[in-house]
């Protein structure tokens, strides 16, 4: 294992989750918070552009995350009757708890079953944009570039399902997924809904690396989906951190910084979202859809409601 990741205690507290214990802990920062708009005190900032990432357990309660969470369920429902309808299950599983019931359903099935319903989401479903636009993630995102702040459109909502070999994510920067937008910086803000563990295929960081230009990638074979991958000739010195962190907590990393996620061998759904922000003044990548405006100091009235967001609006409309 490379260096140990960087735990940082901020203002917001959830006492009944707390970070696996796989990860080391980290005196709480007991500095005050420089500014009153920042969620964040000077060390984890510069923690954050010296090594490109910045972990932050109990960013999120269970109320935060619920009407995402709803989302999801709605769409795992969806999913049910159509395996229904098409024969391939005998049960919905409607019983089962949000852990567990995409397993259920997936568990006598191919990973080409599972691939017809998409590796990820991204759907435009209310939950999303409560989550999208939380101003515990927006305070952090305001400490990190200021209070200019604008949605990217490629958030994705990922299902690991057990033993389904697409999800498993190599090792890539999501900067070669956009390599000839002008954003930059894109913060990447991934947010595990359960327990992320070793077991059920957490993260994993490649620290210092987000100041490498967009390396050159090929797509993969193995998962079925064509993931971008690293070329071999880049992978020299790796150093790898996991992070193995509770649900509700959260890792913000550059798009320049390379990760990934292992397999998952548990028996229940791996459910996390990667959201994305950058300041306004950066490309919007409307090729990839309509992000909103998500906070603004200086145009608090052209800020996206949540019918903005539903109509692939970017600001609203004054």
């Amino acid at each position: 294992m490379g260096r140990d990741a960087r735990i940082v205690t901020i203002k917001t507290k959830r006492p009944d989750c707390m970070p696996s214990a796989s990860v080391p802990e980290i005196d709480p920062i007991k500095a005050k918070r420089p500014l009153e708009s920042s969620a964040l005190t000077r060390e984890p900032v510069e923690f954050y552009d010296t090594e490109g990432y910045l972990v932050l357990p109990n960013l999120l309660t269970d109320s935060d995350m619920l009407q995402a969470q709803l989302a999801m369920q709605e769409k795992v429902e969806e999913m049910a009757q159509e395996l229904l309808r098409s024969g391939l299950i005998k049960d919905t599983f409607s019983e089962e708890p949000f852990k567990t019931r995409l397993a259920k359903l997936f568990e006598g099935l191919s990973d080409e079953d599972f691939l017809k319903c998409g590796r990820s989401w991204r759907d435009r479903r209310s939950g999303y944009y409560h989550l999208m636009s939380n101003s515990k993630i927006l305070d952090v995102i305001e400490a990190l570039i200021g209070a200019e702040i604008f949605s990217n459109p490629v958030y994705n909502v990922r299902p690991k399902v057990p033993k389904v070999a697409a999800g498993a994510v190599p090792w890539h920067q999501d900067k070669s997924y956009w390599p000839d937008a002008n954003s930059n910086p894109v913060i990447t803000v991934w947010i595990p809904l359960v327990d992320a563990t070793h077991e059920n295929g957490c993260l994993h960081i490649w620290p210092r690396t987000h100041k490498k230009q967009v390396l050159s990638t090929h797509a993969e074979t193995y998962t079925g989906t064509g993931f971008i991958e690293i070329d071999e000739e880049h992978m020299k010195d790796l150093r790898v951190v996991p992070i193995p962190l509770a649900a509700g907590g959260a890792i913000l990393f550059n798009d320049r910084c390379i990760h990934m996620s292992t397999p998952n061998n548990s028996d229940h759904v791996r459910w996390s979202v990667d959201l994305r922000y950058q300041p306004t003044d950066q490309d919007p990548m409307p090729q990839h859809g309509a992000g909103f405006l998500a906070r603004s100091r200086e145009r608090p009235e052209r800020l996206a409601d949540l019918e903005d967001w539903l109509n692939d609006r970017p600001e609203h409309i004054v």
